[in-house]
């Protein structure tokens, strides 16, 4: 299982959001490339990258410091937030992503997802479902969508999406523990890449899902920001175990 330290951009800055909400924000760094290499340096594996501004209006205003963080990095980053349309994807690789996560229009267009993945590769392609109570949120957690999670995830699969990240808004940046039993789920109906975020508390949360033959990566947020979490120290208890 891969760890994906999580930066989240607002208006250039690595903030973090309370269960999404732009009103609880608090601001780490304005030196987002810096942030990206000391959680490389400590053993992440991949950057989980949230434009959180093109996740609320659809327009992106941090692709500069998406460039900075993908040349710092040295290890491969995902792109979410606003990608909505192809020139949007196409900016993102642009900007030295190697996989963008596709969210909202998701939820909207399986047919989007499906254009997508036929034009720059399903392992390029990530379908971010983000839910509450089982049901899809979209528009920066916003709206409630109508559609059920496990639904929408064996249609984008088949559409051609070779990675799919699961979020509990419920659990995220609540520091309460994943969603472990939806997590068991979801690996006993889907066959592509599951990365599971939202909600990860200490190192034992990281542990238990790690534990869970078949999932391919976690991404750690707010754990890791608020000191929660030591990854050296947790990198080194995953290579053991």
């Amino acid at each position: 299982m891969i760890l994906l330290p999580a930066i989240d951009l607002m208006g250039g800055q690595v903030v973090r959001l309370r269960q999404g909400k732009a009103t609880e924000k608090t601001v780490y760094s304005n030196d987002p490339a810096a942030f990206a290499k000391k959680w490389v340096d400590e053993g992440g594996d991949f950057l989980h990258i949230v434009d959180l501004d093109a996740a609320f209006t659809g327009v992106s205003q941090n692709l500069e410091a998406v460039r900075a963080i993908t040349a710092a990095a040295g290890v491969p980053c995902e792109l979410g937030g606003g990608m909505r349309n192809e020139a949007a994807i196409a900016a993102a690789f642009e900007a030295g992503v190697a996989r963008v996560v596709i969210g909202t229009r998701a939820a909207e267009s399986v047919d989007f997802v499906a254009a997508m993945a036929a034009k720059f590769g399903g392992e390029r392609i990530a379908v971010g479902i983000d839910a509450r109570n089982g049901e899809v949120s979209v528009k920066g957690w916003t709206e409630a969508s109508g559609v059920r999670a496990e639904d929408l995830a064996k249609q984008v699969e088949a559409a051609g999406a070779g990675t799919i990240i699961y979020t509990d808004i419920a659990t995220d940046g609540m520091l309460e523990g994943p969603n472990f039993a939806e997590m068991e789920h979801l690996l006993g109906v889907l066959k592509c890449q599951l990365i599971a975020s939202g909600g990860v508390s200490c190192a034992q949360d990281v542990v238990r899902l790690n534990q869970m033959q078949g999932l391919y990566g976690v991404i750690i947020g707010k754990a890791l920001y608020d000191q929660k979490i030591d990854l050296p120290a947790l990198v080194k208890d995953l290579r053991k175990s």
